[in-house]
């Protein structure tokens, strides 16, 4: 049986979540593998532009959280929970989310589609950021990188993604997806 986008956004938050947790106090200002960000960037990233699209485009509010700056492990629990509240109340798959640049989706796909995949990918910057186990589930990582290959132009075009990182055909799927978005892992 597929899972669900719930399901899906619970199986990669707790992985996002061991990151949080395991981040020593002192490693949140570490440069992470975003230009520009330290590692508490990364969460405040995730904890910022998702409110917004979410109120945007579905009229959904989500928690108001503390600052990322006084607390990033509070402020990525209070969000994730949030999130998880949303993708486990039934109504939600009867929602659409509405954006001028996607149209029209449920919103329980838009969450897994747009979201979750990028607490998936930023698992792996602040893993990078504060050296903890950089692996990702090299399921998810292919699922990832076949959705992204054919749309390569559009993604650039959103400036969302950096250039293009070349690597060997023969370098495993984690190493392909991360080249992909712009990282040299």
């Amino acid at each position: 049986m597929a899972r669900t986008a719930a399901d899906e956004h619970r199986i990669v938050a707790r992985a996002f979540t061991d990151r949080v947790r395991g981040t020593h106090p002192e490693a949140w200002d570490n440069p992470a593998p975003c230009e520009g960000w330290a590692a508490r960037d990364v969460v405040r990233h995730l904890v910022e532009w998702f409110p917004a699209f979410l109120k945007a485009g579905a009229g959904v509010e989500l928690p108001n959280c503390p600052s990322v700056d006084d607390d990033p492990v509070a402020t990525w629990t209070m969000h994730r929970d949030g999130v998880q509240a949303l993708l486990d109340d039934p109504a939600t798959a009867h929602k659409l989310l509405s954006n001028p640049h996607i149209g029209e989706i449920p919103l329980d796909q838009a969450v897994d589609r747009f979201y979750t995949a990028d607490v998936f990918m930023h698992t792996w910057d602040l893993a990078r950021a504060t050296g903890q186990d950089e692996q990702l589930d090299p399921a998810k990582c292919a699922q990832l990188l076949d959705g992204m290959l054919p749309l390569d132009d559009v993604l650039r075009a959103s400036g969302q993604y950096g250039p293009r990182v070349e690597v060997p055909e023969s370098a495993d799927v984690q190493t392909r997806l991360l080249a992909f978005i712009g990282r040299k892992p």
